[in-house]
């Protein structure tokens, strides 16, 4: 079984990846990653979008009209089929993830941190940002997300680790993303993720730098549109890719890292994998 890292940075559409995240994109041009567009589903919302993310399945199916329609998911997921073929799972990420893959509702002191061998989820650490708003965004520092992934992919050995950070979502939710605190928290972002990016290709794993969903003008998301659907795909692995510029279906993310695994694919998930 291949390892691999989903990096999930919530809510930063295309033009800013391919603008702001040097480390990346110098990766790209140095030949150690490739990139694509990507489109999210409908609606563009981020619980939407986690949901679909993990089954392969559209809002339409999963019920996950927006973050006020979070439940536990009974579709096949990432999670569960890389547990079924005998692989180690790993979660850093808002609790909606725990929500949906593991149970529901979320308990605070139950769920926060766990180490389970029933899995799907083997390995979970998640936070809520309860009360965020504008004024205060209740996120944790990347840092410590990437180091925390790191311990769980050095310490208990998973084989498919997911990141998930809301910190880019919310700032641009408070500034819009033509601006200079956007120009300067990407940057940030991009600095703080490239050494741990660094570390875990070292340590074996394949990596996908990827987002939920981008964002608009107005700092929306949850509509149509380049802004609000689109963002990046970053790969760093040596999988026989789709050629050329097509933009790859977020229902196709699934099915994708289970081929690239090597972990069978379930019925549910109908879309053709990019990655082989």
């Amino acid at each position: 079984m291949r390892k691999l890292l989903l990096i999930i940075i919530d809510g930063v559409p295309y033009r800013n990846w391919r603008r702001l995240f040097g480390n990346l994109e110098g990766w790209v041009k140095a030949g150690d990653a490739r990139v694509w567009r990507m489109r999210s589903v409908l609606p563009s919302t981020s619980a939407s979008c986690y949901a679909s993310i993990h089954t392969g399945l559209p809002p339409q199916v999963t019920k996950v009209w927006g973050n006020e329609a979070v439940h536990k998911l009974d579709f096949p997921d990432i999670f569960s089929a890389v547990a079924a073929a005998g692989g180690r799972t790993g979660a850093v990420a808002h609790s909606f993830w725990s929500e949906f893959f593991q149970r529901a509702p979320f308990d605070l002191v139950r769920d926060i941190e766990y180490d389970e061998e029933a899995g799907p989820i083997h390995h979970g650490r998640f936070h809520t940002m309860t009360g965020y708003g504008n004024i205060n965004q209740m996120t944790p520092s990347d840092v410590d997300l990437f180091a925390t992934l790191t311990r769980l992919a050095e310490v208990k050995g998973v084989d498919y680790g997911m990141l998930h950070t809301c910190t880019l979502d919310s700032m641009g939710h408070r500034f819009y993303h033509d601006c200079e605190e956007m120009d300067n928290a990407c940057h940030m972002m991009d600095a703080m993720l490239a050494p741990f990016v660094q570390r875990w290709r070292d340590g074996g794993y394949e990596v996908i730098v990827t987002a939920d969903h981008g964002q608009d003008a107005r700092g929306h998301h949850g509509g149509t549109g380049e802004l609000q659907q689109d963002f990046a795909f970053y790969y760093f692995g040596d999988a026989d890719m789709r050629k050329g510029d097509a933009v790859l279906d977020q229902l196709a993310l699934a099915p994708s890292i289970l081929t690239r695994m090597g972990v069978p694919v379930p019925a549910t998930m109908k879309a053709a994998p990019f990655m082989a």
